[in-house]
């Protein structure tokens, strides 16, 4: 099969939560352009009207639901709808997510300044509404025995990384072995599961510090490509990883942060 072939996705139903902005947007435009029917999920119920008539108006085929991760029942309830209205699952999109602040670098995000009721609700939106997403969906591409899903990890996951705060670097290294975890599970019934670890990328993710020049100069220290990523550059990982093109990949963790987690 060409490979352009393989990227079409005509036909197949997608899930994006955190999709109103920023990096869970561009997963949602990316799979929308090549011919998925996209469910956008967002808790801000104007940024995602708004931006689903971004993707409407491009000729992209979207509905939208009005989601609070928070509420792991809710995220149930609506997978379980999308399957009951469509028939089918086939690409999910674990992406949304909180920041945790400042990092171990500043008097803010030291270890005795931790909020652990901040903590809390990190664990809660950022790794346990990722594994109920996982879950939920897993229910309905295992009976098909295929789909794809794809979750939001960081590279701040992966290593130490002073500029981010202490729950949101463990949720994110915590999500990329739930990934590892799943493929025991999943893979048996060709079901994919993958993490995408992004760098820092000029989004509204921790109520939009990185458009602080001073703070996005200090992300951008580490990283050798000498620049903050923009959110359109996600998506030709993004539609890989959703596409038959990554029929073979599972389990993989995959940085995109311009060579941040090269040294």
């Amino acid at each position: 099969m060409r490979v352009d072939e393989q990227l079409k996705l005509k036909g197949q139903i997608a899930f994006v939560s955190g999709a109103a902005r920023g990096l869970g947007f561009a997963m949602a435009e990316a799979v929308a352009e090549q011919g998925a029917h996209v469910v956008m999920t967002d808790i801000d119920a104007d940024a995602l009207a708004s931006a689903a008539d971004r993707l409407r108006a491009a000729g992209g085929a979207v509905e939208t639901i009005v989601l609070d991760v928070s509420d792991l029942d809710a995220i149930t309830r609506a997978i379980d709808g999308i399957v009951a209205a469509h028939g089918q699952i086939d690409i999910v999109f674990a992406n949304a997510g909180l920041s945790a602040g400042s990092g171990p670098r500043t008097e803010a995000g030291a270890m005795a300044n931790v909020d652990l009721a901040r903590w809390s609700a990190l664990l809660n939106i950022n790794l346990t509404s990722v594994f109920v997403t996982i879950r939920s969906a897993a229910a309905h591409m295992i009976k098909r025995r295929q789909g794809r899903i794809i979750v939001t990890s960081s590279i701040a996951g992966l290593r130490g990384e002073p500029m981010c705060g202490y729950a949101y670097a463990s949720t994110k290294a915590a999500v990329a072995n739930l990934v590892r975890q799943s493929v025991i599970e999943l893979a048996p019934h060709n079901v994919n599961i993958n993490a995408i670890a992004p760098g820092p990328f000029l989004t509204d993710i921790g109520q939009g510090r990185l458009r602080d020049p001073q703070v996005a100069s200090q992300f951008v220290a580490d990283v050798p490509l000498g620049r903050l990523g923009s959110p359109h550059e996600i998506k030709g990982l993004a539609l890989l990883l959703a596409s038959p093109a990554s029929s073979f990949m599972t389990g993989a963790v995959i940085p995109i942060d311009g060579g941040a987690s090269a040294y």
